[in-house]
């Protein structure tokens, strides 16, 4: 029985979702969206792993947001540790020591591996990669950066260069971003680009072209190759055996610089502190933001290697941020490091990739026709979606729009009814869900799911 306390306060939530929907209607500019054909959906709260929108409808999140939350929503610990934070110090330029960046630097160094033991703070992602490869040009001496595509790098000037998927097409009218660039075709064995038939016959070639590239180039031009360790939104491409150890073996042959983008797969996204943790790879530089501490407060970095900040020991690095190291988003890194270790949420990660989500999304394959290929690890899956298993020909095409889309559009609709979210880019659904999902999450949201699934496969059109 609704009573009328209940009713005046539903009635206040449906007056300021109108609200919201109003003011961000006439004045927020959205990324990546043509503003008049864009929606937003207001959002009322968050905890651990769902959202509600002003309807009361919950949503579990299987997209982690920008696959970003890491630790859930609204960890009290966390958001306790930028209380703290903020009646201490809110704010202090990064020209002074303080205590919340100190740490973080240090909690951050002692995870990475290797010899990589000092951390250049930024804002995001986008400014980590943008001062990683500054960093490489100068410490090498030379102008070119290597990166594949099927990548994402940011949507600053050189990140974006960097790029590899459709985003960057835009932002090259009239400039190509920066000079230097060098693309390559990385490993990717459901769509080889070299004809391969086996993780190992794949790791061959694609090392064998992306040596080839560098002679054509000239390998005395190359200051760094930049890679995300698993690719994130273009595929979740999992590095085939042997592949990351051969690049390694590459850059150190040839002096170029091994740059790992973690931005996405960093931080127990991968089930370990860092993906490249996975393959007991050291590169030069790592690259991380989002899951430092899952996006409570903007945050990002580059993680040096000491030969690289020797680089800088005499000579000055000719870069900086107003907010590099920010001392609420760095005492929220440091609280969410802790909270990681307190909680096992790593391990957590790790466990629910290989009991519960891979074995669940292998099963749905079997019933499903219009699953090509399940492929991740930890809390980072995803489903290659087709219309033909035999040809492989995608649910929808290549940076599908209008009506070509329609396919994944009606999936994500299904989805978002059950009250799943998913992460869905070009013909793929991602399963991202934050490390902190429990075993029963993980099966609910899985649950829906597969009831999603079948509105793909009316799209099925192979025997």
């Amino acid at each position: 029985m609704t009573t009328t306390t209940d009713s005046a306060a539903l009635a206040a939530l449906a007056a300021l979702e109108a609200t919201i929907r109003r003011d961000d209607r006439a004045h927020v500019f959205h990324s990546w969206s043509a503003q008049a054909k864009i929606d937003p959906l207001p959002i009322e709260r968050a905890l651990g792993v769902n959202f509600w929108d002003y309807e009361g409808k919950k949503y579990l999140d299987f997209s982690s947001q920008l696959v970003n939350v890491n630790i859930g929503y609204q960890h009290p610990k966390l958001v306790a540790a930028i209380q703290e934070q903020a009646g201490k110090l809110c704010t202090i330029a990064p020209s002074f020591a303080n205590e919340s960046r100190s740490e973080a630097a240090r909690l951050i160094s002692e995870l990475a591996p290797g010899s990589l033991n000092q951390v250049f703070f930024t804002n995001g992602g986008a400014e980590a990669n943008e001062n990683a490869i500054r960093m490489a040009r100068i410490h090498t001496g030379r102008p070119k950066v290597m990166s594949a595509y099927r990548s994402y790098h940011g949507s600053t000037a050189a990140a974006i260069a960097l790029t590899g998927d459709p985003r960057r097409w835009a932002n090259e009218l009239g400039y190509s971003g920066i000079p230097g660039v060098v693309r390559y075709f990385g490993p990717y064995l459901y769509r080889s680009a070299f004809y391969a038939q086996t993780p190992e016959e794949e790791t061959e070639r694609a090392l064998a072209h992306l040596r080839q590239v560098i002679q054509l180039e000239g390998p005395q031009t190359i200051a760094a190759i930049i890679s995300e360790t698993v690719v994130g939104t273009n595929g979740i491409l999992v590095p085939p055996p042997g592949y990351l150890a051969g690049l390694r073996a590459i850059c150190d042959e040839y002096g170029i610089l091994m740059i790992s983008d973690e931005v996405m797969a960093g931080f127990g996204r991968c089930g370990e502190w860092f993906a490249v943790d996975h393959w007991s790879i050291t590169p030069d530089l790592i690259t991380f933001a989002k899951g430092v501490n899952s996006g409570y407060l903007p945050l990002g970095g580059v993680i040096i290697s000491d030969a690289i900040a020797d680089t800088f020991a005499e000579r000055p690095f000719p870069g900086g941020l107003t907010y590099s190291g920010h001392p609420l988003a760095c005492a929220s890194a440091v609280a969410s490091i802790n909270i990681f270790k307190e909680e096992r949420i790593v391990e957590n990660a790790r466990e629910i990739g290989e009991s519960v989500i891979g074995p669940a999304l292998r099963e749905m394959a079997e019933r499903h026709p219009s699953i090509g290929e399940v492929r991740g690890l930890g809390v980072f899956w995803a489903l290659e979606l087709v219309k033909d298993r035999s040809t492989r020909e995608p649910l929808v095409p290549f940076n599908a729009a209008g009506a070509d889309a329609a396919p994944m559009n009606e999936f994500m609709t299904a989805c978002k009814t059950k009250g799943l979210w998913p992460f869905v880019h070009f013909n793929r659904t991602h399963v991202v869900p934050p490390c902190t999902i429990t075993a029963d999450e993980a099966r609910a949201g899985l649950a829906m799911l597969d009831e999603a699934l079948e509105t793909a496969d009316q799209y099925y059109v192979g025997s």
